[in-house]
């Protein structure tokens, strides 16, 4: 057991000193709500904050939060050390594909550990878990020694926290926004606590609809619904968890024999072991989910699974391995990581055959037999996928070395792995590429691999080759480790993806008062951006909630491109809440229960003298005649989570600029429709005021709609006559009127929303 402390001291060692710069606080108080131990207060002479150093524990949240950087905290952290199990060292290696990392072993260290935890009020931890589980919530559960209360706070947002304790990079998501993390200290172990959930009471299985259909955590009966999943990935067990809980029939289909995908062959039983990667799928099949093993879909299928079910989620993983590019690639001997895997898998488990396996692989013989120099498999790539090929080629009796064109300063491997597999005697290069792969003159079988030295400066430059001399390597398998991709062919079926996790323009507040986007990312998180990249993967998350054609929603890597476990569940989950929010259905078959409820209708506009509100609100008028739940915001109100509970939008805007000079719709509507996500199929109508003729305006709006996917029903213009207060906004209410009757509810099912 290793007692992990960076700057941080055991209370009474030293103590913080808050310093409150009264000439920049403007008493806002935001340091006085996010304190997460009240150490802060506000003087109301003065109306300024006061601190009291003998409760502060140095945490630096205030200093992150606040928003005129009004206080400065010195002095150490006062938290005690963090407990880090030390890994498992096999005596023998070969053949031993045990657990190598560790969970607490004991309540005392559990309990230790808990304890750290601040609760604090506006968590970051939660905002860096990629499902936003409720971190402090489920900690809490542990100090009190309540495993069930923690499951259940774990279940609200995860349906796999068994896998995603083992498998996830805690130091780039939750653990790097711990606030000790990010005050340059050592954050909670919080994966290791929820392992310790885990390995302690196993994960409960899906719960039961209630009586009449409908989730036990609430929602609306779906008896009836029928949807089909693409794939039996994190993704999709995330997407048939919550779809099955909620009553709905469920039919996943994997092309491999057995589901999982990535977890189930991409990752070695030392670091997830099989009983644990397969506890999704054995709970999920027993909750009555169809899942269809060795069924490929492929892009032509989906007009067939869509006439068979209410709605489909594409949720296949990136599952076809990169290949570089150079010559000698295609000789006997050159494999992917892929087939690797799945055959060394197979080789290393119970009754397997590692001799047989690499015989197959062309490494006949065993290595140590006397005179007999050891096989060695050159792997192309250093990060996760490599590490995990490299590892087991050591399991399998095999010298490995892993070469790699980036600077190890920014490698894409986890820092731990990386420690693991050198410790485990493979050999990683960085700094080198292969430029050519050459045979061996007689066999034609690959013998060794040319090398060029790499410089890189920077970790958003690409790594240039050095010139000078090569190096020629021996090798008897060359496995190629650069990753996976999505398969291309389904680009032109689901439009809009890979969707790029990056955000646009300025943070949310919620996300930049909170403090996790301030500030230098830490040593701990291995200097990753923790915020910029929490903020980047919401993105994706809010994609997952909107179709990307009539009845169809992507999810994890077939939305977004490769991704992360925790982060292809948490799409996959959110993917199936819009699916059952949006009540879609055959049109072939009786609406599914709830589809009759009122469709909802967001109307949003963007207006300076208020004549662009006012047509907005009687548009609104125009749709509650009809029956419509009809919703009024200006588009600064207007995100992801307002598009995606809407079944159809209207979009308005004021007209600026002048008719010699040009018209066109106001510079923020730009903005907004230059921002907008993919509205896949979502009906839309268009319209704007103007003092002067609109010209083009409308038609800039109409294609910047069209070219998220929205289908543009219907545009009106309306000007300074129609828009008098005597005249009663007629025009708006008209627009309003006849778009209702064209927007029935059907129609709205009919597109998915």
């Amino acid at each position: 057991m290793t007692l992990i402390a960076t700057t941080e001291a055991p209370s009474g060692t030293g103590q913080p000193r808050v310093t409150v710069l009264a000439d920049r606080c403007a008493g806002c108080q935001e340091c006085v709500i996010r304190c997460p131990v009240g150490a802060l207060s506000m003087d109301t002479g003065r109306w300024i904050a006061q601190a009291d150093d003998a409760v502060c524990v140095g945490c630096r949240q205030c200093v992150r939060t606040c928003p005129f950087s009004a206080i400065v905290v010195d002095g150490p952290m006062l938290v005690g050390p963090r407990a880090e199990p030390e890994p498992v060292q096999p005596e023998r290696l070969v053949g031993d594909v045990g657990e190598v990392r560790r969970g607490f072993a004991s309540w005392t260290e559990a309990l230790a550990e808990a304890d750290r935890c601040l609760a604090c009020p506006d968590p970051t931890c939660v905002r860096g878990c990629p499902a936003h589980n409720d971190i402090p919530g489920f900690i809490a559960a542990v100090g009190r020694r309540d495993l069930q209360g923690a499951h259940e706070v774990l279940r609200r947002t995860s349906v796999l926290p068994d896998v995603c304790a083992r498998v996830c990079n805690q130091a780039a998501q939750c653990e790097g926004s711990c606030t000790w993390s990010l005050a340059g200290g050592t954050p909670v172990a919080i994966g290791r606590l929820e392992r310790f959930v885990t390995d302690t009471m196993a994960v409960p299985p899906p719960a039961a609809p209630l009586p009449g259909g409908g989730s036990s955590h609430g929602g609306m009966p779906v008896d009836g619904m029928s949807v089909g999943i693409i794939g039996a990935g994190p993704a999709a067990a995330g997407a048939a968890w919550a779809l099955v809980e909620a009553g709905a029939s469920v039919t996943v289909y994997e092309k491999d024999p057995v589901p999982g995908g990535l977890c189930n062959w991409g990752i070695p039983d030392f670091t997830l072991p099989e009983a644990v990667a397969a506890r999704p799928w054995r709970q999920l099949t027993e909750a009555g989910v169809d899942l269809r093993c060795a069924t490929e879909i492929r892009p032509e299928d989906l007009d067939r699974l869509l006439a068979t079910h209410d709605a489909v989620i594409a949720a296949h993983g990136a599952s076809m391995p990169m290949r570089l590019p150079v010559p000698g690639a295609e000789l006997e001997g050159v494999t992917d990581a892929t087939t690797f895997l799945q055959g060394a898998k197979a080789a290393l488990e119970p009754g397997g055959d590692p001799v047989a396996f690499r015989a197959a692989l062309g490494l006949a013989g065993q290595d140590g037999d006397p005179g007999r120099e050891a096989s060695r498999v050159l792997v192309l790539g250093a990060g996760n996928t490599a590490m995990d090929v490299a590892r087991t080629a050591r399991r399998l009796g095999l010298e490995a070395t892993c070469v790699d064109w980036l600077d190890e300063r920014f490698a894409l491997t986890r820092p731990d792995e990386l420690d693991e597999a050198r410790h485990e005697g493979v050999e990683v290069r960085f700094c080198a590429t292969v430029t050519r792969l050459d045979p061996d003159g007689d066999s034609g079988r690959v013998a060794s691999a040319v090398l060029a030295r790499t410089t890189q400066a920077r970790a958003d430059r690409p790594p240039k080759p050095l010139g000078g001399a090569s190096e020629a390597l021996r090798a008897d398998l060359v496995v190629m480790a650069m990753g996976y991709r999505v398969d291309p062919t389904f680009a032109g079926t689901l439009p809009g993806t890979p969707v790029r996790r990056q955000a646009a323009g300025l943070a949310d507040r919620h996300w930049s008062a909170s403090g996790i986007l301030a500030g230098p990312a830490s040593a701990f998180a291995d200097h990753y951006p923790v915020g910029t990249l929490a903020l980047g993967r919401e993105v994706g998350l809010w994609a997952a909630a909107l179709p990307v054609r009539a009845r169809v929603w992507t999810a994890g890597d077939a939305l977004v491109g490769p991704s992360t476990v925790v982060e292809a569940m948490a799409q996959g989950r959110r993917a199936a809440a819009a699916v059952l929010d949006a009540r879609p259905g055959r049109p072939d078959r009786a609406a599914p229960p709830g589809a009759d409820r009122a469709a909802r209708v967001l109307v949003c506009y963007e207006s300076s003298g208020g004549h662009t509100a006012r047509a907005a609100t009687a548009i609104a008028d125009g749709f509650t005649e009809r029956g419509y739940k009809a919703r009024v915001l200006p588009i600064a109100k207007v995100g992801p989570a307002e598009l995606a509970s809407a079944d159809a939008v209207v979009v308005g805007s004021f007209v600026e600029g002048f008719v010699v000079a040009g018209v066109r719709p106001a510079k923020a509507m730009r903005a907004w429709l230059a921002g907008l996500p993919r509205l896949g199929g979502r009906p839309v109508g268009v319209f704007c005021t103007y003092a002067v003729a609109p010209k083009g305006a409308l038609a800039a709006m109409r294609r910047a709609l069209e070219d998220t996917g929205a289908t543009v029903v219907a545009e009106a213009a309306f000007g300074p006559r129609q828009l008098k207060p005597e005249a009663g906004v007629s025009g708006p209410l008209v627009f309003g009127r006849q778009l209702a009757r064209q927007l029935s509810v059907e129609g709205a099912r009919g597109n998915g929303q």
